[in-house]
């Protein structure tokens, strides 16, 4: 009888232990003590969801290695049971189809930045805890738990770290298992932050997750991140600046949740801050995306990150373990929920009446915003789908009528004729907010020290003519354009045309030239048939291809408009047998890649070529630059960054060689400004005196007696992280071929290089008064006038390309891309 009753008792207790298996006795090793390979994570979570009723584990996708994105579902059975219907009725709260009181729902998003890897660890330990031992917390809530959002990455940094460490964590700062190699662990595949990617959702972990992200639509989201080593903890609330679009209960609620944090770290005596560094003001990131879609948005940052390891030594002196870190993450995750759990009712209230006002009462001075394809339907098609992604509302207008706005392009209220095609998009809608945000002109901020780029409107990053509307109109609109038809000419095939001014017929010529389909273009405007093509348009010719069937099948697939031409005899300017007429040889491009260049700035070029116009790119080590041997290479691209080679005279010397052979370098941002230090015929432009002050003004001797508290402040006289300008463009040159006399970029730095005077052209300047929104320090706006920010430098040959604003910025600003591409496709022809 007592081996019975000794068999049951060792069921039994295997028993609860498969149905509550703890992340130490899964892994067979206490959190803390290494890190835990990605699989291992899934592995765990998919344990815990076959043993757990009260758990629900679905994979919403994988990375661009493979590894699979998932989320936990936690509540009470009860809860679980009507899952759906609770998901569902939140829904309703949003689009006004329901109302009444329900289960609050919590997102917990951790490891965005992969280098910041306790937070995986952390929420393996969330989830035991809510699902095994605090389902008190579970009966008002409903809890969503994304353990790991760039699994890439945070399998980048535990290969490295895991790789390194000996068999003791060595706490000393400067040991190699706390210094990364380049590109470290912060960024996905293609070295995108995605804590800046969720409006714009250009990687494809983005996309995935705010998919489900807008299908759930959290009252509560937190994003946990760390910090420097020698920081203490930080919860909300955020500092300023807050956009004004953040309601007064979201203010409200953030202070509620810091001050329960608060009570947990005092209790501990662990310090921490609140109201710093990390305002809610850019709108991509992983808090103000949740503010402003009505939840109450969070950043949570434990000291650590990629420098800290299982253990590290502070300036304090003391050593920080990755068993604190857990602790503190962990700590902050529990006490939001159990201060969300006790005020579900209200959270839930404040909700609904978020969206009835943004459905019925929408904030902000603008009402409806109006935007035109000005025969780029192509670029206003990709507009709309961006917006799409975010559950914006927008209809394309069927008809003509009359207006009055805000002209994004010339800063001045004017009539307008809104007309068919048109994209609108009104403020009355469940994402009021969102709208307001994306599209304000100008947006208010409250404090200039900010920890982003200030201005992001998207009629300037799409460039896009559009009007922002103080009233409510309501045109008749269609959910799609209509689709041009170009009925064919008559007769013979001699040659097919094709537009030139987005990014999807760029990846239109990298299809034809990837078949080896020889491709033309036009370097001045022609007339043919009694309509006239601008320079730029593509000029694919039955002359030297075997057959044209590959290009319309292409260009099907593509949704590019061809027109076909019987002859090539134009009306007015060149024919398609003349030298004005240039041949696009099929360059062969690499990009610089390693130590000294901007990780972000490179993966933006290589996603670029891989993943947006599907075009063949080497990747070439930085250390190659010393002694360059690519004789069949066409272009070399830059990113910014810093490279010591071109420092060295030799390594300089044989690089411009190899460009005065015919070669075309690209360079990007403080690449340029490194090419400007060296013999290469064009120079940085120098600071100028403020044009403000008096000759012979008497300086006032005072000036530099500045308060000690107030050197923040001073120092954003220099600052500008991130405004819009207008810069002026000679489309007449093949770098502009696509764009009016404009465009709009995101200027981030004061650089701008003196006007080329011989040997080169300058495409794209800025002259006085071309700054548009955004914040520019004082002393900073008084320099950005007068320079050359685009242009080409011809060495021999070959040519250099300067690009001292990044076109490719995030892969969000739209405008830019065309830019690039003509500087690999069509500069040098």
């Amino acid at each position: 009888m007592k081996y019975i009753f000794l068999v049951l008792a060792v069921l039994g207790a295997m028993t609860t232990s498969q149905a509550q298996p703890s992340p130490e006795t899964y892994l067979k090793y206490p959190l803390g003590t290494r890190f835990t390979p990605h699989f291992k994570v899934t592995e765990y979570f998919r344990e815990v969801a076959a043993t757990a009723k009260n758990v629900k584990l679905e994979t919403y996708g994988e990375t661009y290695e493979g590894r699979p994105l998932m989320m936990a579902i936690i509540s009470s059975p009860e809860n679980m049971a009507r899952l759906e219907e609770i998901r569902a009725h939140n829904m309703g709260l949003v689009s006004g189809n329901a109302q009444g009181a329900q289960p609050v729902i919590i997102w917990l998003s951790y490891n965005v930045h992969g280098n910041e890897a306790v937070s995986t660890e952390a929420a393996m330990k969330t989830l035991y805890t809510l699902h095994a031992e605090r389902q008190d917390l579970l009966k008002n809530t409903v809890i969503i738990i994304d353990p790991c959002l760039n699994p890439d990455g945070r399998e980048r940094y535990v290969n490295f770290y895991n790789s390194t460490r000996g068999k003791n964590a060595d706490a000393t700062p400067y040991a190699r298992e706390h210094n990364e190699p380049w590109p470290g662990g912060r960024s996905n595949h293609y070295y995108f932050d995605l804590n800046r990617d969720w409006a714009w959702q250009t990687q494809t972990e983005s996309r995935q997750r705010v998919l489900q992200y807008n299908r759930w639509m959290p009252q509560v989201h937190v994003d946990f991140h760390e910090q420097g080593v020698d920081a203490p903890y930080y919860f909300a609330p955020a500092a300023e600046p807050l956009h004004d679009a953040i309601t007064e209960w979201q203010r409200a609620f953030q202070v509620q949740i810091g001050k329960h944090n608060a009570t947990y770290f005092d209790a501990k005596g662990w310090l921490y801050f609140t109201r710093e560094q990390f305002d809610l003001f850019y709108p991509s990131y992983g808090d103000t995306y949740p503010t402003y879609n009505g939840s109450i948005g969070m950043t949570y940052e434990q000291g650590g990150s990629g420098r800290a390891g299982l253990a590290i030594t502070t300036r304090q002196g003391d050593t920080l373990t990755l068993k604190d870190r857990i602790e503190h993450h962990f700590t902050t995750g529990i006490a939001t929920v159990e201060v969300s759990s006790a005020n579900a009712d209200k959270l839930v209230q404040e909700f609904t009446r978020y969206f009835t006002d943004a459905r019925s009462k929408p904030s902000g001075d603008y009402k409806t915003y109006v935007v035109k394809g000005a025969g780029n339907m192509e670029k206003l098609q990709t507009l709309a789908e961006t917006l799409r992604r975010n559950d914006i509302v927008t209809g394309f207008a069927t008809g003509g009528s009359a207006g009055t706005g805000f002209n994004y392009f010339t800063g001045k209220t004017e009539k307008f004729n809104i007309e068919k095609g048109d994209l609108v998009i009104s403020a009355y809608q469940p994402r009021s907010n969102l709208v307001r945000v994306l599209f304000e002109p100008v947006a208010r901020l409250t404090d200039s020290v900010t920890y982003d780029i200030t201005a992001w409107a998207l009629p300037y990053a799409y460039g896009l003519p559009a009007y922002a509307v103080a009233g409510k109109i309501d045109p008749a609109v269609s959910a799609q354009p209509e689709k041009a038809v170009n009925a064919p000419a008559e007769g013979n095939t001699y040659a097919f045309l094709a537009p030139w001014n987005s990014a999807k017929d760029l990846k239109f010529l990298a299809a034809l030239l990837n078949r080896n389909i020889k491709v033309r273009y036009s370097e001045a405007p022609f007339t043919i048939a009694g309509k006239t093509y601008p320079e730029g348009t593509l000029i694919i010719t039955k002359a030297g291809n075997a057959s044209l069937d590959a290009v319309t099948a292409i260009a099907a697939k593509m949704e590019v408009s061809l027109v076909k031409v019987p002859t090539g005899f134009v009306d007015k300017g060149a024919d398609f047998g003349s030298d004005k007429i240039r041949y696009i040889r099929k360059p062969k491009v690499a990009v610089v890649a390693g130590e000294g260049v901007s990780s972000l700035g490179m993966g933006e070029i290589w996603h670029f070529f891989e993943q947006q116009i599907e075009y063949p790119l080497t990747v070439i080590p930085a250390s190659s630059l010393s002694n360059p041997g690519w004789r069949d290479l066409d272009v070399l691209i830059l990113p910014d960054g810093y490279y010591p080679a071109l420092a060295d005279k030799q390594a300089a010397e044989r690089l411009k060689d190899w460009v005065s052979a015919g070669g075309r370098l690209i360079a990007v941002e403080d690449a340029v400004a490194q090419l400007a230090q060296g013999e290469w015929g064009f120079k940085l432009k120098k600071e100028e005196e403020d044009k403000d002050k008096k000759e012979g003004e008497k300086k006032d001797p005072y000036i530099p007696l500045k308060p000690y508290a107030n050197r923040e402040r001073e120092s954003v006289s220099q600052f500008i992280p991130g405004a819009i300008y207008k810069v002026h463009m000679d489309r007449t040159h093949p770098l502009a071929f696509g764009y009016p006399d404009y465009y709009y970029t995101l200027k981030q730095s004061d650089k701008l290089v003196s006007y080329i005077e011989s040997d080169g052209w300058n495409v794209g300047v800025l002259k006085k008064n071309d700054y548009l929104t955004g914040f520019v320090g004082a002393q900073t706006k008084l320099r950005l006038n007068d320079g050359l920010l685009f242009g080409v430098k011809e060495v021999g040959q070959g040519e250099v390309v300067l690009l001292l604003d990044n076109p490719l910025f995030r892969s969000f600003w739209e405008n830019g891309k065309l830019l690039f591409g003509n500087a690999v496709f069509m500069v040098g022809q």
